[in-house]
């Protein structure tokens, strides 16, 4: 009986996680993208178009020719460009100081044992429930009476600098990331405390501390009710600078749509370099045991 032999490229198209997507996949996933970047389209058409088109029936599907015109009154009108660099720099700082004092607090939790860690981890837990909307008088008399930094951006970026939830996270995501061996080997080796999270916990934690770092730029950037007490419309941040074009007795939709548009930017551009870090970083392993 003869053997008929298989092609190792038949051998590679038939192993499994390596079959092709059909078309029905393909047309799925193409209406799924189209109907979410679909909002972000229209906020383009409707910020290059006047204000009239707003309203009309059929809606135009074609970018217009007044986006710069509107650009530069929402810059004009709404104090973008202080908005702007106000907001890039919460959200810059809060989310370095986030992603570093979680990760340094994860490790301790997750490898390091010193007394009173499991009811320290308990209380931070529970500090989680608690709903942020209860401190805000008590954190805006602190601000304004005992430090006096109202108006100032520190107000905005001192109560946030550190999180519950980053830290919890870092520290279930280094628990099973982190060897132990590996941590061993480091000590037999020499290294410090710090060294051990410089060169061996830091790297573990890149994907962890990716999706860390988005989402806590994306919070900081879309903060709105916070920085609006703590800073006011005389030193805005974008999300206030928008809320004053959207204010007043009439709505310029093309002027609020240009100014969302100018916000966005900055969010889509953090996504796609931290996106990049997330899938590198869950692709090639930071760790390998």
């Amino acid at each position: 009986m003869s053997v008929i032999p298989v092609s190792r490229a038949h051998r590679r198209s038939s192993a499994p996680g390596r079959r092709r997507a059909g078309v029905s996949t393909y047309v799925v996933l193409g209406a799924i993208v189209a109907a979410s970047a679909f909002p972000l389209y229209w906020s383009l058409v409707a910020a290059s178009s006047d204000d009239s088109a707003a309203g009309r029936w059929p809606p135009p599907l074609l970018p217009g020719t007044h986006l710069w015109t509107n650009l530069q009154r929402a810059f004009a009108q709404g104090a973008f460009g202080l908005a702007l660099l106000n907001s890039t720099i919460i959200a810059c700082t809060i989310t370095f100081s986030v992603v570093l004092t979680s990760t340094l607090a994860g490790f301790a939790f997750a490898k390091l044992r010193f007394r009173g860690s499991t009811a320290l981890l308990a209380f931070l837990v529970v500090t989680m429930m608690v709903p942020a909307q209860l401190g805000v008088i008590p954190l805006y008399i602190m601000m304004s009476q005992w430090l006096g930094w109202t108006g100032h951006l520190q107000a905005v970026i001192v109560p946030a600098a550190t999180s519950a939830f980053g830290v919890f996270l870092m520290r279930q995501y280094l628990s099973e990331a982190l060897p132990d061996e590996l941590l061993e080997a480091g000590r037999v080796d020499g290294c410090s405390t710090a060294r051990l999270y410089w060169h061996v916990a830091l790297p573990a934690a890149r994907p962890a501390a990716a999706v860390l770092a988005l989402f806590t730029f994306m919070g900081a950037w879309n903060d709105f009710f916070w920085p609006l007490l703590a800073l006011g419309q005389s030193n805005p941040t974008v999300q206030v600078a928008l809320s004053t074009l959207a204010g007043g007795y009439y709505m310029n939709y093309s002027l609020v749509l240009a100014g969302t548009l100018i916000s966005t930017a900055p969010i889509l551009l953090v996504f796609a370099v931290l996106g990049k870090q997330i899938i590198g970083g869950i692709m090639q392993g930071a760790v390998k045991a």
